[in-house]
């Protein structure tokens, strides 16, 4: 079949079921459907980037369904497509409304652990301690915190010196560190004294 021409909807199942056409069908599934799909997305709260992706999740699940014969024709191709994209974008959105709540309580145990470590991290007598305990981090953690707080780099910044993807990366893998960095400071004497010498 020569790109653009039409499928019904039981020729679109039929070259998916054999494979001998599934770039075809592929490229008249997104032709046809990729539109209403993406505008629906993006009606709902979603981005151009989300709609992209639950549009290509709609096709790949769509293409299984019919390849574990799980579509049956009782609705057409675009109903069952549109119902796919509903439910995954369902999910998607109570995804992130739990991630938003745990979020919420991650960024007021951070924004303490943070208080606590950079009350400190400023005083140079504690910084020379400081490159010790780093080291016992680890390497990943002794360059995101030295990017932070040493060269006062921004978590956007620190994006373009380590391999992280995002700053939420960054902020969530700096946290770790933090906590990690929090308990050695309890445990090297020479810190605390320092540290409990700057809060009388």
């Amino acid at each position: 079949m020569i790109k653009g021409n039409m499928y019904s909807d039981a020729e679109l199942i039929a070259a998916i079921g054999r494979g001998d056409q599934m770039n075809n069908a592929i490229f008249y599934i997104y032709e046809q459907y990729s539109s209403t799909i993406q505008s629906y997305i993006l009606a709902n709260s979603g981005t151009p980037p989300d709609a992209e992706d639950i549009f290509q999740e709609t096709v790949i699940t769509f293409i299984d369904l019919v390849k574990k014969d799980k579509f049956r024709g009782e609705a057409s191709v675009k109903t069952f497509l549109a119902a796919i994209a509903r439910n995954l974008w369902l999910n998607e959105l109570k995804k992130r409304q739990r991630s938003e709540v745990r979020e919420k309580a991650f960024e007021t145990s951070r924004d303490l652990t943070e208080m606590d470590v950079s009350e400190y991290i400023a005083d140079r007598e504690v910084k020379q301690q400081f490159v010790e305990v780093l080291s016992k981090l680890g390497e990943p953690c002794k360059k995101l915190l030295t990017l932070f707080y040493y060269e006062n780099l921004s978590m956007k910044d620190i994006t373009h010196h380590l391999p992280y993807e995002n700053e939420q990366v960054v902020r969530n893998k700096k946290y770790k560190c933090l906590q990690s960095l929090t308990e050695l400071v309890k445990q090297n004497p020479v810190i605390a004294k320092l540290v409990n010498k700057q809060s009388d």
